[in-house]
């Protein structure tokens, strides 16, 4: 199966690698071309459209501004490596072995808002361009736009070379967007966590967004192949209810921590 990441805002640049293997992103073209755009505007149009403070929107016109190939281990980092988030707290991809980042290579994708689709190990140089920015660009006036059917042209080639037609969206809504399930040559199976709060289960998105790190986790880790297998996930206190789960909608649930 393949699984699909959303990115996240904070990055780790500081801590080193723990492997020296790095691949080349596919779609650097196109994240060129969004450069520029961005390399138009200033820093208050950048703190304006993304919502941010006047340091990150001076700290970002600074990355625009620097952002330049060739991608090497000096001036970018593997893209699973340097992402920072909640979701990346319960992947933990700092303690994953080599073999364990190779199955990842085949196995992981990560949708982005300036680079498109990234595998684990690609070189990404830092940046903030959310996929729902309603950045103009020369192909419509959102990132929606710019992508068009590109990610999800993309994801039909990992899922063929990886094996099986089963993508397994542990994204945010805003970035799956990007894809056109429609358009897949595969099934998409979300799974859905929830937590217990004043006796009810409820999605509450900080816990769900680790809980996504850490079924990506459970997938690499125990190389699943098995839509019914992702029924075993039982970290950190979750539990699989067959009650309010569907097909393609496994729900967890987790009781009050």
């Amino acid at each position: 199966m393949l699984i699909v990441l959303s990115p996240a805002k904070n990055l780790d640049y500081e801590s080193p690698a723990q492997v020296k293997t790095a691949t080349q992103p596919e779609m650097l073209d196109e994240a060129a071309e969004l450069i520029q755009v961005c390399r138009g505007l200033s820093p208050q149009q950048v703190g304006s459209l993304m919502k941010i403070s006047d340091k990150l929107a001076h700290l970002n016109v600074e990355r625009y501004h620097s952002w330049s190939r060739p991608f090497t281990e000096k001036n970018a980092k593997q893209a699973l490596l340097a992402f920072n988030g909640d979701v990346y707290a319960g992947l933990e991809a700092q303690s994953l072995s080599e073999q364990e980042l190779e199955y990842a290579q085949k196995h992981l994708r990560i949708l982005s808002g300036l680079y498109g689709l990234l595998k684990p190990l690609d070189l990404m140089q830092p940046y903030r361009l959310e996929m729902g920015t309603k950045l103009d660009n020369a192909r419509g006036k959102d990132l929606y736009q710019f992508w068009g059917d590109r990610i999800t042209e993309k994801l039909n080639q990992s899922m063929q070379a990886q094996g099986d037609n089963v993508l397994v969206n542990l994204a945010s809504n805003e970035y799956f967007k990007s894809v056109r399930p429609a358009k897949l040559d595969g099934v998409v199976v979300t799974p859905v966590f929830k937590d217990q709060k004043n006796g009810q289960y409820k999605v509450i998105s900080f816990y769900a967004k680790k809980a996504r790190g850490m079924m990506a986790r459970y997938i690499l880790t125990n190389q699943i192949s098995e839509v019914k297998a992702l029924q075993g996930f039982d970290m950190a206190g979750y539990r699989y209810d067959a009650d309010q789960s569907s097909a393609q909608s496994p729900v967890f649930i987790r009781d009050e921590q």
